[in-house]
């Protein structure tokens, strides 16, 4: 699928600067794990200890550190219920939600041009290998 400049309108409003709000929610969402808890958050309440098994290759100290990250820009809620053993809760807050949204639309428009994307990069490193 080609596109050409014209067919999508650039949105007028971006800032260009050190204080765009795009950056400050791409270095959250950007990040390996972020988008994988906001998902399964997405779906339910989880467990610290669920999270931990359902996300492969995740470390306990970088679930803690994104969840805590999460938690300080307002996308995940954390409850701890008084019990023995203690049980800690974790869900998204109704703005993490609304972060499902431009998630799912990313994930289907990455569906739509994976392959796409994947001859771009074989037609590319063909080029550079040539070169």
């Amino acid at each position: 699928m080609s596109v050409t400049h014209t067919d999508v309108p650039v949105p007028a409003t971006i800032q260009l600067t050190d204080d765009c709000p795009i950056r400050d929610v791409l270095d959250r969402v950007g990040d390996k794990w972020s988008v994988l808890i906001v998902v399964l958050l997405g779906r339910r309440t989880h467990r610290f200890s669920e999270l931990n098994r359902a996300i492969e290759g995740i470390s306990q100290r970088m679930l803690t550190h994104t969840l805590r990250a999460l938690a300080r820009d307002g996308l995940v809620s954390r409850t701890v219920h008084a019990s023995v053993p203690p049980r800690v809760d974790y869900e998204l807050t109704e703005l993490g939600r609304t972060l499902l949204g431009p998630l799912t639309a990313l994930d289907e428009w990455a569906n739509a041009h994976r392959d796409d994307i994947r001859a771009a990069r074989e037609r590319h490193d063909r080029e550079a290998a040539a070169t």
